[in-house]
C-alpha cells in the first residue's frame, strides 16, 4: 500500500528481476478486518511538520462502523492496526529521508 517498488540493483543482489515480483498480495482471512479498517483510515493520518505522525485514533470507531465492523471487534483488531500503522510510518520516513 505504501511500499515503493524495490530498486533493480537491490533485487539483483537476491537473484531477482522486476518481472519476478507480482503487484498482487494475499491478505489472510484472519487479517482481513484489520486490513479493511487500515485501508479505510487512509485519510485519517495526523501530520506534523515532518509528515505523518500516526493515525487519528478518534476516528477508528466511526470508520469501523461505516464498513460494518462491530464495536466488540475493535479491541481484537487494534493491535494488527497498530502494526500496519508502524510499518507505514517507517516506510514514509524512509521515503522522506531518501528524497533529495
Amino acid at each position: 500500500m505504501y511500499e515503493p517498488g524495490a530498486p533493480a540493483e537491490q533485487m539483483t543482489l537476491f537473484g531477482l528481476s522486476p518481472d519476478d515480483l507480482n503487484e498482487d498480495v494475499e491478505v489472510w482471512p484472519d487479517n482481513w478486518p484489520a486490513f479493511r479498517l487500515f485501508n479505510s483510515l487512509s485519510t485519517q493520518w495526523r501530520t506534523g511538520a515532518c509528515g505523518a505522525t500516526g493515525l487519528d485514533y478518534t476516528s477508528i470507531r466511526d470508520v469501523a462502523r461505516f464498513i460494518g465492523i462491530k464495536k466488540q471487534q475493535i479491541p481484537e483488531i487494534f493491535p494488527d492496526l497498530q502494526v500496519m500503522e508502524a510499518e507505514a510510518l517507517a516506510v514514509m520516513a524512509e521515503a522522506r529521508d531518501s528524497s533529495p
